[in-house]
């Protein structure tokens, strides 16, 4: 499974996150501890938020420990709303396109899961996506066929609505075809203001995230980038969290899609 970061603070340069801490996001690109798999290796991006309303975006194939221009980036873009994300793919192939964040508009997403029965769903999946937005359609995985399909169901008026009504609807597919892979869905979104986080699968065993808030800002991990763990905070199963500028991050129960998958 991937692994990745969402910060939302005051601007502080990316390296303070992705490369600098003893066990930053390139480090778990080759050494994750509380993963599937230790490697994280098909792929890697960065989105940040910057002098425009849309984020800028830095996606590449090869592995984030092997690249230098991504530390070279982190050393010297500041930001203070950004993402990370370092792939492990679940069957989709290793391309520019395929690698996350994903931007749509001002929204920016990232994933950590998968569709149960991508390869039989897909089609149908895709025809989720609404027709103006299908030209937005660049790669070929299950994580932007999601954020896709999501902007149907009303992503930019109420985010944590919309994703739960796109995953019902795909759940209801999965049961209907008897698929018994669990649709699991740990991910992060932002409008380039708000951040929102979400931990959920349909089997109760969904990928692991966890936040850590102070005086800087919120930032959201898969796993501990540092050796103080106590400072961290498991998001539990099935909840998800918001963060506002000007306010202190909320946590709390994301029930709907749980209700649905039942």
């Amino acid at each position: 499974m991937c692994r990745f970061l969402a910060y939302r603070g005051s601007p502080i340069l990316l390296e303070e996150l992705v490369s600098a801490p003893t066990h930053s996001l390139i480090d778990q690109s080759l050494h994750a501890q509380e993963a599937k798999t230790g490697t994280n290796g098909d792929g890697f991006g960065v989105g940040w938020y910057g002098e425009r309303p849309t984020p800028g975006l830095y996606r590449e194939v090869c592995p984030a420990w092997s690249d230098e221009n991504l530390r070279s980036l982190c050393a010297q873009v500041r930001s203070g709303l950004f993402f990370a994300h370092v792939r492990a793919s679940t069957g989709t192939a290793t391309s520019r396109s395929n690698c996350h964040p994903f931007v749509v508009g001002r929204f920016m997403f990232m994933h950590n899961g998968q569709i149960g029965g991508w390869a039989r769903l897909r089609r149908r999946i895709e025809a989720m996506i609404p027709d103006e937005l299908y030209t937005s359609r660049l790669g070929t995985t299950d994580s932007e066929a999601i954020l896709l399909a999501a902007m149907a169901q009303g992503l930019e008026a109420n985010p944590p609505e919309a994703l739960a009504a796109t995953l019902a609807q795909i759940r209801g597919m999965m049961l209907a075809e008897s698929i018994r892979d669990a649709l699991r869905f740990t991910a992060a979104l932002t409008d380039g203001e708000t951040v929102w986080a979400f931990r959920w699968a349909s089997d109760d065993k969904p990928a692991t995230l966890y936040w850590r808030e102070d005086e800087a800002g919120l930032t959201i991990v898969s796993e501990p980038i540092d050796d103080h763990r106590e400072d961290w905070h498991a998001v539990p199963v099935g909840g998800f969290m918001v963060a506002r500028e000007g306010e202190p991050a909320a946590l709390g129960p994301w029930s709907r899609p749980l209700a649905a998958a039942a």
